[in-house]
């Protein structure tokens, strides 16, 4: 299986690219600024491009099984790059027959807004509504735009992220009034369940929240 990666240089985007390779995947890593992946394998191929320009994913999407995004950008930077990104990704994914889609977004936004209550109050008080309502925004739309494609999608929604090493032992699927969720997940856990969705039908067109 081909992948083709989007946002590979960000803290969970790199750790999908390492362990999609370490599980023999080809892997394409579509990057605006190659230099800042300090990766090397002969299954991988770094390619310069904008999500924000059309013409450049066009060119690379044909021949790819899968897509798997991680597209982000600093809070105060947020504006546009997943929503409109997103939208480009899908667009070529369906001018060349690309089905299978994995996009990674958030907890704590839309129906999954009631977990916020499972964190701090600085958190949910403070950063949420100062920080993240930007962010927040465009993960509103960016999951719409996947829930109305025709590729086979599945919307990954992790909790506060931590560069922790991989546990395995994570929730998924679980009810967002669980009070039991942490809200917390290693990105290591996460690209790993993302990886693990491209041979799983059971969030086939799904969203799904990931935690401990």
């Amino acid at each position: 299986m081909k992948l083709l990666i989007f946002g590979a240089t960000g803290g969970t985007g790199k750790l999908v690219v390492e362990q999609a390779l370490s599980k023999g995947f080809g892997v394409t890593a579509f990057l605006r600024n190659p230099e800042k992946l300090s990766l090397s394998d002969p299954r991988l191929s770094i390619v310069k491009g904008d999500v924000l320009q059309q013409s450049t994913i066009d060119a690379i999407m044909p021949g790819h099984d899968a897509v798997i995004c991680c597209l982000g950008a600093p809070a105060n930077k947020a504006f546009r790059l997943r929503s409109e990104g997103t939208k480009n990704i899908l667009s070529a994914m369906k001018k060349y027959g690309v089905t299978r889609f994995i996009c990674q977004t958030s907890l704590g936004f839309g129906d999954s807004e009631t977990l916020l209550n499972n964190t701090s109050f600085i958190f949910r008080k403070i950063i949420v509504p100062l920080l993240l309502k930007t962010t927040f925004a465009e993960h509103s739309i960016q999951e719409k735009t996947i829930a109305e494609s025709d590729v086979n999608w599945t919307i990954v929604r992790p909790g506060i992220m931590v560069d922790t090493a991989y546990t395995g032992a994570y929730k998924h699927g679980f009810d967002y009034t669980d009070k039991s969720v942490k809200v917390k997940i290693a990105r290591a856990d996460v690209a790993h369940f993302m990886l693990e969705q491209l041979n799983n039908k059971i969030y086939n067109k799904k969203t799904t929240g990931i935690s401990y």
